[in-house]
């Protein structure tokens, strides 16, 4: 029997979960709890051709996970009969405390709680899943994995603002980064495409949320996000870069208030606030109508996703691969091709009926002339959470939680 990892993504409000095969790949079983703690709640779970769909109260994420077991005796994969080593979790914010996967312990527990003011809205739910997943599921390891353990170890020249040395030391303020586990697993996979240890890639996640990173032999340089999600590419609600002078204005002009400029910056800003809509297939459908504060929307997004590609080929003093990864980055053609047209100066050269060729697949759009591969690679995180779970267990000495 093959060994498998459970891999729970906890929201405030949901449970997204995936069993699977990290040495094959294979997913056996996934699926979403939703809308917990509402009058109605939502659960799918998909089993090989097994679609099973409920609405119904879930009191609360301890609920929602039993009912997920239950759902797995009953209709597969047997949990109990499916070899599962590990429940791994993914966690958005590990701080200065956690550059790897850890075994969840009580110290670990506390750690990252202590971190939920750096990632107030992901790291509470993060951990109220691990604690209900240790609840339901006692005699399983669990680990947590962090969005931010990639990054690190970034160079501290990147890692480091122009602060106060004082107060960024007190308040731990400096670049952490997010979407780690994505760029590890995209930037790997780049790697052994490739077949070379030394290459300098920069990896686009393109999704709702969007960060690019620099990654040279492996290792990250540079990245997008900072100290919070906010900060770097436009995204879908939220500002990316943007003068933090813009807060003070908005506080004495406006007469706006923290909670509200928060509120502003991360949940109506991005393409939501240029557009109304925060999905890129609606901001492309209009800007194809002929809206044009729809195309001048795509222009500020594409030029922002250009600037860091450049930066990041500075930073590595070159650039062997681009990779575009996550929902926007792998299905979108057009803002692939966009985003390419203004990178000639690196020798970059797409070729435009592979760009445009629909695939699931790991691919190369470039053409053979191109100084830089540009790849679309597809985003796996929850293959990367079960493969760092399965390699922390094997090898007790790297469990070291603090």
């Amino acid at each position: 029997m093959s060994a498998t990892v459970l891999v729970i993504n906890s929201g405030s409000s949901s449970i997204k979960y995936q069993l699977i095969n990290p040495a094959t790949g294979d997913s056996l079983a996934s699926g979403l709890v939703e809308r917990i703690g509402e009058d109605e709640g939502h659960l799918v779970h998909k089993f090989g051709d097994v679609r099973v769909e409920e609405s119904d109260s879930i009191l609360d994420h301890g609920a929602g996970l039993r009912r997920v077991v239950e759902l797995c005796a009953e209709v597969g994969p047997d949990l109990n009969a499916s070899g599962v080593i590990a429940v791994g979790h993914r966690v958005v914010q590990g701080g200065a405390l956690f550059d790897r996967a850890v075994r969840v312990t009580e110290d670990v527990r506390d750690a990252i709680a202590s971190l939920i003011p750096l990632a107030p809205l992901h790291n509470a739910p993060n951990l109220r899943g691990i604690e209900v997943g240790q609840e339901v599921l006692p005699d399983i390891p669990h680990v947590a994995v962090f969005d931010t353990a990639f990054f690190q170890h970034l160079p501290k020249k990147a890692a480091n603002y122009a602060l106060e040395r004082v107060v960024a030391r007190k308040y731990g303020i400096r670049r952490y980064g997010a979407h780690g586990t994505s760029h590890q697993y995209v930037s790997q996979r780049v790697t052994e495409l490739t077949g070379r240890e030394d290459v300098k890639q920069v990896v686009l996640h393109l999704g709702n949320g969007a960060s690019a990173s620099a990654v040279a032999s492996g290792s990250a340089m540079d990245t997008s996000m900072g100290l919070t999600p906010l900060e770097g590419l436009v995204m879908g609600t939220r500002t990316g870069d943007i003068d933090p002078a813009t807060v003070f204005h908005l506080v004495r002009v406006a007469g706006m208030s923290v909670e509200q400029i928060d509120d502003l910056f991360n949940k109506r800003s991005g393409l939501k606030g240029l557009t109304g809509h925060n999905d890129m297939r609606e901001v492309r459908g209009m800007a194809n109508a002929g809206d044009v504060g729809a195309r001048e929307s795509l222009d500020i997004y594409v030029h922002r996703l250009r600037k860091y590609v450049g930066a990041y080929a500075a930073v590595m003093d070159g650039i062997d691969a681009l990779t575009f990864t996550a929902g926007i980055g792998e299905n979108d053609p057009y803002l692939r091709a966009d985003v390419c047209e203004g990178l000639s100066f690196l020798g970059l050269e797409i070729d435009p009926e592979l760009n445009a060729a629909r695939s699931s697949e790991e691919r190369v759009i470039s053409t053979p002339d191109s100084k830089v591969t540009v790849y679309v690679v597809p985003t796996n995180e929850e293959l990367e959470i079960a493969r760092q779970s399965v390699a922390l267990l094997s090898s007790p000495e790297a469990a070291n939680a603090v």
